[in-house]
């Protein structure tokens, strides 16, 4: 969930993700690929509004790790839809394979436009993302809107791949009031776009549309034997371990579902009330 304003009215729910836990492995290419996923229901007394994605496709001739998190706010409308149809979007942008970044960003935008356009059907709510496409267990392409967050484990250091787009950083600030909102504080307690959504850009959110943006900000990581995994993750992760902390407590953890499993403890022990939700990627295992 993303901070909201609870003022407003949670929209119903469709409910939580079927699957709570589990893990696979690449079948295909000669750089192996494994995923752990867990997910936890938060202690906000909402419904599970996260979603995720962990599958592997066989496309034009090469191997595809699809992953991503979709943290709902509002209800799970939203994260839903975009767990069903985001990367087939992806996938069937004609540039994909010629240019992925720029496939990536017009299948942003043109699921964004369906999801405005049907917000009777898919509520008032929305969602952050954060996606990894995986190619051949070689390279990686990193897309996120939001606070969900994506760090890499470049020989023990963690790295973040992903930008957290909150309403009161210097650039976000400026689109918002160029585009007529504004940035506060009240009520709550953290910065919030037009004194509701606590994130600048996200998916849907029908009455914040004006003012909030869906262009992912995208990434390229060659996976080369310096690349340990990634950690993919929603911000009930992020909110109570700095990205440091997470990489320590689960690099010498072999198996990703374990280490998912520990992240999303950790977290709750840490006293997270939001919704966590973790995938953990490792290479050449």
């Amino acid at each position: 969930m993303k901070n909201y304003n609870r003022f407003k009215l949670t929209a119903a729910c469709l409910g939580p993700s079927s699957s709570d836990t589990g893990k696979g492995q690449s079948k295909l290419s000669s750089n192996k690929v494994a995923h752990g996923f867990h997910l936890v229901e938060g202690r906000s007394g909402h419904e599970m509004e996260d979603y995720h994605v962990a599958e592997y496709r066989y496309e034009n001739d090469h191997e595809l790790g699809l992953f991503a998190i979709y943290d709902g706010h509002l209800g799970d409308r939203v994260a839903n839809y975009l767990k069903a149809n985001l990367f087939n979007n992806i996938l069937k942008e004609p540039l994909f394979w010629s240019d992925p970044q720029e496939a990536i960003k017009n299948a942003y935008s043109s699921t964004n436009k369906y999801i405005l356009e049907n917000s009777k059907q898919l509520g008032p709510g929305g969602s952050t993302a954060v996606t990894a496409i995986v190619v051949d267990g070689k390279d990686m392409w990193i897309a996120n809107i939001g606070d969900s967050r994506a760090v890499v484990c470049e020989k023990g250091t963690a790295n973040q791949l992903t930008v957290d787009h909150e309403p009161h950083t210097t650039n976000e600030r400026k689109r918002i009031e160029k585009q007529g909102g504004f940035v506060s504080t009240f009520p709550g307690d953290v910065p919030r776009v037009n004194g509701q959504l606590a994130v600048a850009r996200a998916f849907g959110d029908q009455s914040l549309k004006a003012h909030l943006s869906s262009e992912p900000d995208i990434k390229h990581i060659q996976i080369n034997s310096n690349i340990e995994f990634v950690i993919l993750a929603s911000d009930g992760l992020w909110k109570v371990m700095k990205n440091q902390e997470a990489v320590n407590l689960v690099k010498s953890t072999k198996d990703p579902q374990t280490a998912a499993k520990r992240l999303t403890s950790e977290a709750l022990d840490r006293m997270s009330k939001d919704d966590i939700s973790c995938i953990v990627i490792r290479f050449r295992c």
